[in-house]
């Protein structure tokens, strides 16, 4: 399949269910796609949607090394997660500090835009907090994913953009969405994420630069009009 000549994106995560959509998109307009992938068995999965696989492990991998995958991007996303079976350390090794290894490489590699698949929730943690009816597990995976956050917006010279979905459903995508820095709990289709993380990555690269986080929930306000409105 040929790869098109419009943006240049590399998702971290490759093979994550809103990954997978999000590179169908983006390739589908024209935009040259790669997806990081840990297993060398999710290759085809990507090269049938028109999405180079860069095969590398972030839990093992360099700054160094993997800023050689992102040379020549426009933007990189951070889609990557230690998944749900997982244990508390493996969300501070993947959330975290894969999240925090793809920043320092993009920053190596002169890459000028980076988007971080957050969720929401995380402000339960702020402050140390623990929220109340929350597993162990979870929590760590929400402090994980706000120290990614707080690390990531810290940075000088990277555009940077925190999407924070609701619960994902795999609900047909309904185009329509609540979009603002803070929305009320509530799910949504990982379609629309993936096409709300596609129209945030051309403002992130070509501006003008969107609220800096966002929460995402599926609404009554079309996509383009939400979007216009961060």
């Amino acid at each position: 399949m040929a790869y098109g000549r419009g943006m240049r994106i590399v998702i971290a995560g490759g093979h994550g269910q809103v990954a997978l959509l999000l590179g169908r998109l983006a390739a589908s307009r024209g935009d040259d796609v790669a997806g990081i992938v840990r297993n060398p068995a999710h290759v085809g999965d990507l090269a049938a949607i028109g999405v180079r696989a860069l095969v590398r492990d972030l839990e093992s991998t360099t700054a160094a090394e993997l800023a050689g995958d992102l040379e020549g991007a426009d933007a990189v996303v951070f889609a990557a997660g230690a998944g749900p079976g997982s244990g508390a350390a493996r969300k501070d090794t993947v959330d975290r500090a894969a999240a925090v290894l793809l920043a320092d490489a993009a920053r190596a590699a002169g890459v000028p835009a980076y988007l971080l698949l957050s969720s929401m929730g995380v402000d339960s943690v702020r402050g140390g907090r623990s929220p109340e009816g929350v597993d162990e597990v979870f929590t760590a995976y929400l402090r994980a994913k706000l120290a990614a956050e707080e690390d990531v917006l810290a940075r000088d010279g990277l555009r940077v953009g925190v999407l924070r979905p609701g619960a994902l459903t795999d609900d047909a995508p309904t185009g329509r969405v609540q979009l603002a820095p803070s929305v009320a709990r509530g799910a949504v289709p990982r379609a629309d994420v993936a096409a709300v993380c596609l129209a945030l990555l051309d403002r992130l690269v070509t501006g003008p630069a969107p609220a800096p986080v966002l929460e995402l929930v599926g609404g009554d306000t079309p996509l383009g009009a939400a979007l216009a409105a961060v």
